[in-house]
């Protein structure tokens, strides 16, 4: 499946928030993301991603073990991507580590999530916050066939504008690279 996805700077989170809030009802969480890639960058030189996030949310915790493959539409930066619950973060780490991976980059997101049907899609909306990076992002996903990735991104563009995001607002920047760039 691919995540068609856009992200955007938000300029009024206060606003976006309360029309998110009109639409579902937040979970908030707290990701701590770890990248890794091979000793010589192949993932990142071939647009791949390989990433253990433990997500902490009010009553639980999960790690999720994520692997993207290259973008699809280069416009949106829209992956594969392929997800598994692991049991145990410590062990994740330890085997990625034991197949020759290194950790790359390690940061935490602070999201609050939005899960909701728009356009006859299922769409998660997450406001995201990095506290390395000035900002604050709106993220808009949902999964779909390949062959549809066009259609699923012009309906996130359309609620988008609904929660008066613009085209100007999108972005294509990573929290993995702008944090990178924070700590050079």
């Amino acid at each position: 499946m691919i995540e068609a996805e856009l992200k955007a700077r938000v300029h009024a989170p206060e606003a976006v928030m309360r029309r998110l809030d009109e639409r579902a009802t937040a979970r908030v969480e707290v990701y701590r993301d770890t990248y890794y890639d091979r000793p010589d960058g192949s993932l990142e030189k071939a647009d791949r991603e390989l990433r253990v996030r433990t997500v902490h949310g009010q009553d639980s915790t999960r790690t999720v073990l994520t692997f993207k493959g290259a973008a699809v539409d280069e416009a949106s930066g829209s992956k594969p991507e392929h997800e598994t619950v692991v049991a145990d973060a410590d062990e994740a780490h330890a085997i990625l580590r034991g197949l020759g991976h290194v950790p790359v980059i390690a940061f935490e997101k602070r999201c609050r999530n939005y899960s909701f049907e728009a356009r006859g899609r299922h769409m998660l909306a997450t406001l995201v916050r990095v506290p390395e990076i000035d900002g604050t992002f709106l993220e808009i996903e949902t999964r779909v066939d390949e062959a549809d990735v066009t259609a699923a991104l012009d309906d996130i563009r359309a609620v988008l504008e609904d929660l008066g995001i613009g085209p100007k607002d999108l972005t294509r920047e990573t929290y993995t690279g702008a944090v990178a760039a924070q700590r050079r």
